[in-house]
């Protein structure tokens, strides 16, 4: 195996020769023999991690590429933040694990996690530690609304993921997912998502000719209409998975609205843009509401290290003790880093910088307005997607897959998500460099261009400017 010494040093992309190389391809080959059929990253992106660094990983051979996958979000702060490091560190030395007790380090990611609430939320909200997965924060999440009003619908949206246990997988739109497990979760119904790039109505992006937040209201308020009075609506305000899109925000609000006369509690998915990932803490602060439950784990340790919870309004707390419990609800490591988390986000600055870099990746990617493969780009603060449409016959999961191929030769990881898996994500760390990013998006603008029925390059200008 290549060794650190061996290794080239940590100055930018560099990929020799084919990939995967010959120690990437020995570690694969014994993953296939050994490992479960549903893994899924290694399949598309075929490599063998050895260590990473910031915004860089390496693989076993020495290669050493741009990480815009950063563990699904979950690497808040890149690979190996020493400061974070050292915060787990010092933590491993005291305490690991203490299911649900008190403890210092808990309590400080605790108050941490509250003061990075806006105005007096914090003080209206209580905190319950999950099991460390995002979905599981889900489920308890369903159970708490389930609980405190006794009623057992639940209104979800199309095009949304929230995660793969067997209740957030019925309230997720990927019906391919569903179809081999027979008796989800019942009183699941799904309404159109409103964003301001797609319309559930018609092809074109910009355009919106359905009132989506009223279909929804008529729904509720019509004594024929079908649905008995949900126990939560659930809403992903930037669907992550479902290719990077973000709510319209007067859809947002209104729903909001329509959810609080009605008495209903919403329950906002901040699993993968909670923690700054959309140059906010949380995204619903850029829509200007307040939710009654915030569903948050990814990046909340910085590190990668496994914690989830969710935030509630103090008045939906009617559950018995032991209603939703886990054994691994006290990840001490997680909290020691996470507290460090939110002082270095504060101390540097980097919701700032969220914001910039941005800015950053909306300007340079403002170069694929006109390929015809290109169907949009959008994003908000550090969650980016180019979708690409089928413009010559060819299947735009097919041209996507091209270009996060081409993408990693050049030393990029992307990942894809979307309908068809036709959409290329960028998810960087929140404190990358705008180095990084220049160097990013010049692999990507290379990839796009190579992998289009024709092989011209983007223009340096457009009438159309990503983001939303």
């Amino acid at each position: 195996m290549t060794t650190i010494a061996q290794a080239r040093p940590w100055t930018g992309p560099h990929v020799a020769g084919e990939l995967p190389g010959p120690h990437s391809a020995e570690l694969l080959a014994r993953q296939e023999r050994r490992e479960s059929a549903a893994r899924t990253y290694p399949r598309h992106l075929p490599i063998a991690l050895a260590e990473g660094r910031g915004s860089f990983v390496r693989d076993v051979d020495g290669n050493v590429f741009i990480d815009f996958l950063m563990g699904a979000g979950v690497l808040a702060l890149g690979h190996n933040h020493p400061e974070l490091v050292a915060a787990a560190q010092r933590q491993l030395g005291l305490l690991t694990h203490g299911l649900d007790f008190p403890t210092p380090a808990k309590d400080e990611f605790t108050a941490a996690q509250l003061s990075m609430l806006p105005g007096d939320l914090g003080r209206r909200m209580k905190v319950h530690f999950c099991g460390p997965t995002g979905a599981n924060a889900v489920e308890a999440a369903v159970k708490l609304c389930k609980t405190a009003t006794g009623r057992g619908e639940v209104i979800s949206f199309q095009g949304g993921f929230h995660g793969s246990t067997h209740a957030a997988m019925a309230l997720s739109g990927l019906v391919a997912a569903k179809e081999p497990v027979r008796g989800t979760m019942p009183g699941v119904h799904f309404f159109p998502y409103c964003s301001p790039s797609r319309c559930p109505d018609g092809p074109v992006p910009g355009t919106c000719t359905r009132d989506c937040a009223g279909q929804l209201e008529r729904a509720l308020t019509d004594p024929l209409g079908g649905i008995a009075p949900p126990a939560a609506v659930l809403l992903e305000l930037v669907q992550g998975e479902g290719g990077v899109v973000p709510a319209r925000p007067a859809f947002v609000r209104r729903l909001r609205a329509v959810t609080r006369a009605l008495d209903i509690p919403l329950i906002v998915d901040e699993v993968q843009t909670g923690g700054g990932r959309t140059g906010s803490w949380f995204a619903f602060e850029r829509y200007g509401i307040e939710p009654d439950v915030i569903v948050a784990s990814k990046a909340l340790s910085g590190l990668g290290l496994p914690v989830a919870l969710i935030l509630y309004d103090a008045r939906l707390d009617t559950w018995a003790p032991g209603a939703h419990i886990g054994t691994f609800r006290g990840n001490q490591l997680a909290f020691a880093a996470g507290t460090e988390t939110v002082r270095i986000v504060r101390r540097d600055g980097v919701l700032e910088n969220v914001r910039r870099r941005g800015e950053q990746i909306a300007d340079r990617l403002a170069r694929l307005a006109g390929l015809p493969w290109v169907r949009e780009v959008r994003g908000q603060g550090l969650m980016w997607g180019v979708e690409m449409t089928d413009a010559g016959g060819r299947p735009a999961g097919g041209i996507a897959a091209a270009v996060q191929s081409s993408a990693l030769r050049r030393g990029l990881i992307l990942e894809r998500g979307g309908r068809d898996d036709r959409v290329v994500r960028l998810l960087p760390p929140l404190n990358v460099g705008a180095d990084v990013v220049e160097d990013a998006c010049a692999i990507l603008l290379r990839a796009v261009a190579e992998c289009g029925p024709d092989s011209r390059e983007p223009s340096a200008s457009g009438p159309h400017r990503p983001g939303t």
